[in-house]
């Protein structure tokens, strides 16, 4: 096993002290011309790549900024991902990305990893309902930001789209086109957005005049399609079937078209699809859907923004820090699988 190359190996190279070289890593424009060059050319000759941990641990601040989301199998939070590297890049920060996968227990495992490694903050989507997770995690004092979530309750920073309207959007939508009967495919329960999304669609029929049986949610325990692909086997045996489904993402949403497609039921003529997050496959579909969109691009780097603000790192920022709640507002983008006839 090949030994790593340490600094002293460099200013021995070089024929120069520890010192000299910890100079020109940290600080070149303090040392002469010719030293300079002899040590850089040192540190390419043998491969000397310094230890970025042991610089944490000296100056007890990390250059990585984490980002802890359920899905990185779904687009949307890879595109909120995108936009937080952006903005963390250009404060010269970088982006350690981790999934829960929508399990509290990983949550927690993350949450340690982030502490351990002493980042400089964390931008967070949290998926334990409890709350145990993110009390556990203040006790380390290292900032964070909600992301996709409304922080009820706390003091921290988020940044969320309103689920509530983008909820009553679909719905909406749907009851001005004639349904009257709506599947809500909904996900987990215990998460926020999949509660807020239910409400703002029960507002939208309560609005219409109808009451809430005229919603008939199908729970599924994951929001992926293959659940998506079992909701839409459930769907087709009930007695009586309604004539549009909201899914609460994208991925359910093409998951019960699969669905609808395998068993011969035409989208959007025998059924209507509105999906959540209008991801890039919701336009590419068999049967292009209609989706509520959410600027998750700009959700990420505003709640990269509002971290970078909190902890220092944004150059010229010299107002104090106050926590807020940025709200979003979502958009119906209307597409093939809500437009009969056409």
């Amino acid at each position: 096993m090949t030994q790593s190359v340490g600094i002293k190996d460099v200013a021995r190279a070089a024929g120069v002290s520890v010192g000299t070289v910890s100079n020109v890593i940290n600080r070149p424009e303090t040392v002469a011309t010719e030293t300079r060059a002899r040590v850089l050319s040192a540190i390419d000759r043998l491969g000397y790549v310094r230890s970025e941990s042991a610089r944490q641990l000296r100056a007890g601040r990390s250059r990585i900024m984490g980002l802890l989301v359920l899905d990185m199998g779904n687009p949307f939070f890879v595109d909120v991902a995108r936009g937080a590297e952006r903005a963390a890049r250009e404060a010269g920060l970088g982006v350690m990305v981790c999934n829960s996968a929508q399990s509290a227990g990983e949550e927690a495992e993350y949450l340690s990893l982030f502490a351990e490694q002493r980042v400089r903050g964390v931008l967070l989507t949290p998926t334990d309902a409890t709350g145990r997770n993110l009390a556990a995690f203040r006790r380390h004092n290292i900032p964070f930001v909600l992301v996709d979530r409304v922080a009820e309750g706390t003091t921290e920073c988020s940044v969320s789209v309103d689920d509530v309207a983008g909820g009553a959007l679909a719905v909406r939508h749907l009851v001005d086109a004639g349904h009257r009967l709506i599947a809500y495919v909904s996900g987990p329960p215990g998460l926020n957005q999949v509660r807020d999304r239910r409400t703002g669609a029960l507002n939208a029929l309560r609005e219409a005049g109808l009451g809430p049986d005229a919603l008939r949610e199908l729970p599924t325990e994951r929001l992926d399609v293959a659940a998506g692909r079992d909701a839409g086997a459930r769907l087709l045996g009930l007695a009586e079937r309604p004539t549009a489904v909201f899914c609460a993402n994208d991925l359910l949403a093409l998951g019960v078209l699969q669905a609808m497609y395998a068993a011969g039921v035409n989208v959007p003529d025998d059924l209507a699809i509105v999906g959540y997050d209008d991801i890039e496959f919701a336009a590419a579909a068999a049967v292009p859907l209609t989706s509520v969109r959410q600027p998750a691009v700009t959700m990420g780097a505003m709640a990269a923004e509002l971290l970078l603000e909190e902890t220092g790192t944004r150059q010229g920022t010299t107002a104090p820090h106050e926590h807020r709640r940025v709200v979003l507002q979502p958009e119906l983008v209307v597409r093939s699988s809500t437009l009969p006839g056409r």
